[in-house]
């Protein structure tokens, strides 16, 4: 989960809202410059959180607070090897961008353990087999997932309130064209992408979040039923091109 403090509590967003709202930006890139396969692109985007069920589980720190994502630092290879096996069912495109995504986040962690590097080495390993099998270059592939991720990194800015304040610059990633984009929150509150990427020259994109009023909780099962009643607001965020 993306768990946000506020003067009352907690804003969550979960990690599927997220993958939504990165897919929602994806599907306003300017159609001239989207990647190959882009509706399949698209659902791997979208999907590629399905695994995070934030009200199963651990979802607590050990002070009682609501585990940010950022602060698991647990290697759940079994959750990965399902999250790269339940992505075949959807096709060795989607398959390939989600196995390309495992490795972007885990190849630091090699090393670990020898069941990690076995996995990372058949992710390697599946990659080159799908590229070739799809017919897709390996720089086809790597524009892909820059796409992905881009969007996918954009999302977590919004979602983390990661905009500084000041209407400075914060880099989202190389884009697929391998340029440097930056975003910013201008004086009016609207958000600005430079180079501006998309099709519209404004648009607006939305998520959910839950809302809660009490800091620190007992245990998870606390947590999942407090967000389970928690109110729900929406969240929005008008892009504008300058």
């Amino acid at each position: 989960m993306i768990a946000n403090q506020h003067e009352k509590g907690w804003e969550i967003i979960y990690h599927r809202a997220h993958a939504l709202l990165a897919a929602e930006i994806a599907g306003h890139w300017h159609s001239k410059d989207r990647p190959k396969r882009i509706i399949e692109t698209v659902a791997a985007i979208s999907h590629h959180d399905d695994l995070e069920r934030e009200w199963e589980g651990k979802n607590l720190t050990p002070a009682g607070t609501p585990l940010d994502f950022t602060l698991d630092k647990e290697t759940d290879l079994e959750k990965l090897k399902e999250q790269t096996v339940n992505s075949r069912y959807r096709g060795r495109w989607v398959a390939m961008l989600i196995s390309m995504h495992t490795s972007f986040l885990n190849e630091g962690k090699r090393g670990e353990s020898p069941e990690l590097d076995s996995f990372l080495d058949e992710q390697l390993a599946n990659q080159v087999k799908w590229r070739k099998e799809l017919k897709v270059s390996k720089e086809e592939a790597e524009k892909a997932y820059a796409f992905f991720q881009w969007c996918d990194r954009f999302s977590l800015i919004l979602c983390n309130r990661e905009l500084p304040a000041g209407q400075r610059a914060l880099e989202i990633s190389k884009g697929p064209d391998g340029k440097r984009y930056d975003v910013m929150e201008t004086s009016d509150g609207d958000v600005c992408v430079k180079p501006w990427p998309f099709e519209q020259e404004k648009f607006t994109v939305a998520i959910e979040a839950c809302y809660l009023d009490q800091v620190q909780f007992t245990d998870s099962a606390e947590l999942t039923a407090a967000l389970q009643n928690a109110p729900i607001k929406l969240l929005e965020w008008t892009l504008v091109k300058q």
